[in-house]
């Protein structure tokens, strides 16, 4: 199974640099990850321009025996561009780490150190690899927010922070000795400077042309509201609007929720406190129902011990309505999670997959694992795993990315054991 090759940037004291990173692929039974380099050199390029003309003439590197090589050098020099999500700013991580640890920080800084691990395994940089196990939070990032919750929680974003502060300056240095900026084909440059170009020349247009058609939106918009606010002091100036009601369980802050899975339909609740998802169940396990009915029943009697949702302010209030047989079980259509049918499409490929149902089956079996304290779902959802990147590619399409390569046996395989690992959480109540 081979795996694409992606444009990555690099933000890094020499500056912002662009370069090629195949993340891990299984070639004849034995597993490999490769940046664009030679020897003890990591090439980058000052902009993609220069990564087009190198690409298209060069043909000595540690990428050329990759699988996907050869669909690179036919690339334009857009589809070079390193995507948002594969922009890494190196230089900026002890700024990133004074903010709050919130789920956007550690997001961010999960992903550089990702990348930042890749670079030290490829390049064989021991001392990233020493700074990078200096300090305990590092391995826990693509957890989230969760392992930096509370009294260890703080300490543990502590001690992150005060090293990254006192030795990131040691990973910068150990990258930026092995990068290197190769001569490139003077007649290709030109070429590919004026691609760029005029990709970018396009850009400002598309986006000049879109901020006009806002700016005349907004007016309109301005317009009508102006009108309609006329006529409706018009037709009743003592009436005001009142607010739609928002239902009960919106008020409590508490979801029902439907899952469709190749052994049944169930139903049981969740909801987040401080971002974080929390289940009914207890210890990991997610308490289940076949009908709305049988869970409202269950809801009437759930022990203190079986409900990790006893802890939300709100809870007494469902308890209530359980207990005196008046709570009505409703879920929204965003609250229905089908993983039926989802392993066979992965296995067809990017093309076959619904994206909504995907997106949701995604967050389902991600908040499942995160409140069981489980970091396997990340880890295989990651960026730098075949399933990981197969799934962002069809979360987040971009016409610059290469599609993933078939066949999907792997990445089938591998999804197919995130669900089941998933339906053995459920325990189903009478």
């Amino acid at each position: 199974m081979s795996q694409d090759i992606v444009s990555i940037e690099l933000g890094l004291p020499q500056g912002d640099l662009v370069t090629l990173w195949a993340p891990r692929w299984r070639e004849d039974g034995e597993e490999w990850e490769a940046f664009l380099g030679h020897e003890d050199d990591l090439y980058a390029f000052p902009d993609a321009a220069h990564l087009a003309a190198f690409v298209r003439t060069v043909t000595e590197h540690d990428l050329a025996d990759h699988p996907a090589w050869d669909v690179v050098p036919e690339l334009s020099v857009p589809e070079l561009l390193p995507d948002e999500e594969h922009t890494y700013d190196l230089v900026g991580v002890p700024e990133l780490v004074a903010e709050e640890p919130d789920t956007w920080t550690i997001g961010e800084l999960a992903d550089i150190v990702t990348i930042v691990r890749s670079l030290a395994d490829v390049c064989e940089l021991d001392e990233v690899h020493e700074v990078l196990n200096a300090a305990a939070g590092f391995s826990v990032l693509e957890q989230g927010t969760f392992p930096f919750t509370g009294r260890e929680g703080e300490k543990l974003w502590t001690d992150l922070a005060e090293t990254i502060s006192e030795r990131w300056d040691e990973v910068l240095d150990a990258i930026d000795e092995v990068v290197f900026v190769p001569e490139v084909d003077k007649a290709t440059l030109d070429e590919t400077t004026d691609e760029l170009a005029a990709y970018q020349a396009e850009s400002e247009e598309a986006a000049s042309a879109l901020d006009a058609e806002d700016a005349e939106d907004v007016d309109t918009e301005e317009s009508e509201k102006d009108t309609d606010q006329t006529t409706a002091d018009d037709d009743d100036e003592d009436e005001e609007a009142e607010p739609e009601p928002v239902g009960f369980w919106a008020e409590v802050g508490i979801d029902p929720i439907k899952i469709i899975t190749p052994e049944g339909e169930y139903y049981t609740l969740r909801c987040y406190l401080d971002d974080e998802p929390i289940f009914l169940g207890a210890r990991g396990r997610i308490s289940v129902a076949k009908s709305p009915r049988t869970l409202a029943k269950y809801l009437a009697a759930v022990p203190a011990g079986e409900n990790d949702l006893a802890e939300v302010s709100t809870w007494e209030e469902v308890a209530t309505k359980a207990t005196d047989g008046s709570l009505e079980i409703e879920v929204e259509t965003d609250n229905t999670y089908v993983l039926t049918g989802l392993a066979d499409d992965l296995g067809d490929g990017p093309d076959a997959v619904d994206p909504v149902q995907l997106d949701l089956a995604v967050e389902l079996l991600t908040d499942a694992a995160d409140w069981a304290d489980d970091k396997t779902v990340n880890e295989a959802l990651a960026q730098s795993e075949s399933l990981g990147w197969l799934v962002s590619f069809v979360l987040r399409p971009d016409p610059t990315r290469l599609a993933p390569s078939p066949p999907f046996d792997a990445e089938q395989a591998a999804w197919q054991r995130l669900v089941e690992s998933f339906e053995q959480r459920l325990e189903q109540k009478p």
